[in-house]
């Protein structure tokens, strides 16, 4: 999936994986997942996707600033 957010571009097929976040299972409606990724420039970014019934119903891509990037990693242990 790639977007552009402020000028950039947040591509999952360039940038490298470096952690991913499950939630239940694949076909459970509140099941989802967050990969975070860095940018090949070192930015960071997260992808989302889930079930109708989650809190990522819909696939989606969000930059993150280096606070949000520290709040994610400690939540995502």
């Amino acid at each position: 999936m790639k977007r552009i957010i402020g000028r950039k571009e947040y591509d999952t097929e360039t940038a490298t994986i470096i952690k991913k976040y499950t939630f239940g299972q694949f076909g459970d409606p509140d099941g989802y997942e967050e990969i975070l990724y860095q940018t090949p420039d070192g930015f960071y970014f997260i992808y989302v996707n889930g079930g109708s019934m989650s809190d990522h119903p819909q696939e989606g891509i969000y930059r993150l600033s280096k606070a949000k990037l520290e709040e994610w990693l400690k939540n995502h242990k």
